[in-house]
């Protein structure tokens, strides 16, 4: 027994000695942060926390830094959208622009196409970690108090990776997974019964789809496979699809455009089961509010009903934090838990799981830390669904501000009188202001149209700053361009705009 208790002792003295020749904390020399999850709101937070000068650590057991968005979410699916909306145009949209081609679908290509995009980026943040002096540690985090986290280390992890470290504070950015279906009625295999993940991998181009789930997810990769030629029908238990937030008439005309372009949807609908039987999925359908039931019959179908926070593994318990009954980790306006030395950010505590609202509070999070100040503005957190056209919005909708009695005007705009959007042929969709009627203030914007993401910064700025319509439509445009009909519907709000 003394011999292994010597041997052990070595094996924790070298060990000791790897990690002071890298840098790493030990027992005796904390670090000042670690943030637990290499995710937008994590990363992020690292970053931040070391150009504050602390000495910071990042965990992420993914073995890949930039969790869910970077990896399964946010941008292969975006590869996925932009190349398949570029297929899909030059199959349907090239002859009118007086361009003749002849085009075939390289699925794998396309694929490798998203996989690169992903892997460059990666590897990115990791150049950044370098830089910033953020101590990268692949592993897997558990809480053993509520200042000392254990690793697991991965496949992934170099020779002589930590075991244990110790932190003055430390960040919880560890995101979420993918919901499961409502009972436990469907299970998802990720070959004929997908999730989002599942559906950014898919080999072939299923001849059905079907969608379970309107909002954004959904919506994206039903675009998606639907260019590539999927016959792709969304199933939405609510009688709108876009999910929470968006504007009703916006919602109204996307599904009016995503139907021309061959969506089917299926609104006001309940999936009950499905039944995987000679290479293919049945599911059983009913009205929401009770009825006769239907059968559906897929290739492929997608499980997009939302997501939830991600806890497993991380024994949180130990730490003495507590969780609300979602499963989010409980936090107060400073995002502190139950555990003043311990905040969390991002998808695992309250608010719209969205990779840039995570950002803002991993930058806040360290601000916090470093000097007691830090500030994120939830009410100008911008919302955007990736399909064409794109969708945006930021601040109140209509419905929203009559439920809360605020009396309001409207400013509208469509592309259909943009000149940019002519010449681009390219006019589906308006740009819509709402401001208070009474200071001319702008409350909410929405837009469905070309370039909508990108053009939704402009809004986020004027509620960041409060500006009224009148800022806006007072502010110099470039002409010809899509934000024109920004700057016009701005000058529709307070007073009457020149162009419509």
């Amino acid at each position: 027994m003394l011999h292994l208790k010597r041997v052990a002792q070595n094996n924790l003295a070298r060990a000791a000695r790897r990690s002071a020749s890298r840098g790493l904390a030990t027992a005796a020399e904390p670090y000042d942060v670690v943030v637990v999850g290499g995710g937008p709101g994590g990363y992020v937070a690292a970053i931040k926390a070391a150009q504050l000068g602390l000495r910071t650590a990042c965990i992420e057991k993914r073995g890949a830094l930039g969790g869910t968005c970077l990896n399964v979410g946010c941008i292969p699916s975006k590869a996925m959208l932009n190349n398949s909306h570029l297929y899909h145009q030059a199959q349907h949209d090239f002859a009118r622009r007086g361009i003749d081609a002849t085009v075939s679908l390289n699925l794998p290509k396309m694929l490798e196409a998203k996989t690169n995009a992903v892997t460059g980026l990666t590897k990115g943040i990791e150049i950044l970690f370098k830089q910033n002096k953020v101590d990268y540690i692949k592993g897997s985090a558990s809480f053993v108090s509520s200042t000392r986290l254990a690793i697991s280390p991965i496949s992934e992890a170099p020779e002589g990776a930590p075991t244990e470290v110790e932190a003055k504070n430390i960040i919880i950015a560890t995101g979420s997974e993918v919901s499961p279906f409502p009972g436990g009625a469907i299970t998802i295999d990720e070959k004929q019964i997908v999730s989002s993940t599942g559906a950014l991998e898919l080999q072939q181009v299923p001849k059905k789809m079907v969608v379970i789930g309107g909002g954004i997810i959904g919506l994206e990769m039903g675009s998606v496979w639907s260019r590539l030629g999927a016959e792709v029908t969304v199933v939405e238990f609510l009688g709108a699809i876009g999910g929470a937030g968006i504007d009703e008439e916006v919602a109204k005309t996307f599904q009016r455009i995503l139907g021309k372009q061959g969506l089917k949807f299926k609104l006001n609908t309940k999936v009950l089961s499905a039944e995987q039987k000679d290479g293919k999925v049945y599911l059983e359908a009913e009205p929401a509010k009770g009825g006769k039931s239907e059968t559906l019959e897929a290739d492929v179908v997608l499980v997009a009903v939302g997501r939830r926070p991600y806890t497993e593994g991380l024994n949180i318990e130990a730490a003495g934090v507590e969780k609300d009954n979602r499963g989010r980790i409980v936090i107060d306006d400073q995002f502190t838990t139950s555990q003043k030395h311990i905040k969390c950010i991002g998808d695992v505590t309250f608010g719209p799981m969205l990779a840039h609202k995570a950002e803002e509070e991993g930058i806040a999070a360290a601000e916090f830390i470093k000097s007691g100040h830090g500030h994120v503005n939830y009410a100008a957190i911008p919302s955007v669904v990736y399909t064409h056209p794109e969708v945006a919005w930021v601040g109140k909708t209509e419905q929203e501000l009559k439920a809360e009695g605020v009396k309001y005007k409207i400013g509208k705009f469509s592309f259909a009188a943009n000149s940019r959007a002519k010449t681009n042929l390219d006019t589906e969709g308006f740009v819509k202001i709402i401001v208070e009627a009474e200071t001319d203030r702008i409350l909410g914007a929405h837009i469905i149209g070309p370039n909508a993401g990108e053009m939704i910064s402009e809004a986020v700025l004027a509620l960041e700053y409060g500006a009224s319509s009148e800022d806006v439509a007072r502010t110099c445009h470039a002409h010809p361009t899509l934000s024109e009909a920004f700057k016009e519907a701005a000058m529709a709000a307070s007073g009457k705009p020149i162009h419509m």
